[in-house]
């Protein structure tokens, strides 16, 4: 395998696809297929920018692309672009760091990662480009609709051991939530649910069958209606607490998901879903220490 490694430019690092063997007479052709949302046009705008490479660092052409043969069994790696990307007027706060780990305070509606239509405006990428840490890479992520911690890599070769943190259920995450008050539903608790896909693509839902999700809920405080809960998940399921809370009848305030699925572009930056990932508790697999990280964020009732 080649040792190219493509440069980050701008804290935007490349994107890889294999180039499987099959029918596609050219390279345009297996690309039109293989992404569909993306047109011939701009991956031949994209290829004379000199954006995109084959596996050894060379270049390819517009000319390359559109005839044969296809290269089969190789590697291509491209910039990614998106236009028009909605600038986020929230900024991400560095509260640690040292030579393998780095620990960020994520504002309310920046995605941790680039997808759909963000790249530039997330925390990954910016912290690339602030940082110029091109191998900087997320351990765990959060909602882009959840405020709080999230922790970043460094290094390469410490990346496992922090990685395996996660996997082992070895971080004890403490989460903050405003949601209403029932003084029917008996706290603390510990909701043991399956949770699976809703139908759509951006919702989950609790349904029958064998546990694999499973959050320890308390109640912290009451304010008239509302209340604030903290929600230690032991399992991490994608939405888990937003769904484990609506399933008690306690949606989470200002949640765009659950119950009601708030369409597309529709983002209100004044009523932030008040959920945020307050404290991670561990202890450090490179320096052995105790680590314990809190969030400066606050919830608003």
């Amino acid at each position: 395998m080649s040792g190219f490694k493509p440069p980050t430019l701008n804290g935007i690092g490349p994107s890889c696809v294999g180039l499987p063997a099959g029918p596609w007479p050219t390279l345009i052709d297996f690309l039109t297929e293989r992404f569909p949302n993306v047109a011939p046009a701009t991956w031949l705008a994209r290829m004379a920018r000199g954006d995109v490479f084959d596996e050894l660092g060379a270049a390819i052409t517009p000319q390359q692309a559109s005839q044969p043969p296809y290269p089969a069994n190789t590697r291509l790696y491209y910039y990614r672009d998106v236009p028009d990307e909605p600038h986020i007027p929230f900024e991400e706060v560095v509260l640690y760091q040292d030579e393998h780990l780095l620990v960020v305070d994520k504002p309310h509606f920046l995605p941790v990662v680039p997808s759909g239509g963000y790249l530039r405006e997330t925390v990954l990428v910016r912290l690339k480009h602030k940082l110029g840490l091109a191998d900087l890479v997320p351990i765990h992520r959060i909602d882009r609709d959840t405020a709080g911690l999230v922790m970043f890599s460094k290094q390469t070769a410490s990346r496992a051991a922090y990685g395996a943190l996660f996997s082992r259920h070895q971080v004890r995450k403490t989460y903050h939530a405003i949601a209403p008050w029932r003084a029917d539903v008996p706290l603390p608790q510990l909701r043991q649910s399956r949770i699976r896909e809703a139908g759509h693509f951006m919702l989950q839902h609790e349904v029958p069958g064998p546990v694999n999700a499973i959050t320890q809920i308390n109640v912290l405080e009451v304010r008239g209606d509302l209340a604030r809960y903290a929600l230690k998940p032991v399992t991490g399921q994608r939405h888990q607490l937003r769904v484990h809370m609506l399933a008690l009848g306690l949606p989470i305030l200002n949640d765009g998901l659950y119950p009601t699925l708030t369409p597309e572009g529709q983002m209100d930056h004044a009523h932030p879903l008040q959920l945020l990932a307050r404290e991670l508790v561990f202890t450090d697999p490179v320096s052995l220490t105790e680590r314990h990280f809190v969030s400066q964020r606050q919830l608003m009732f």
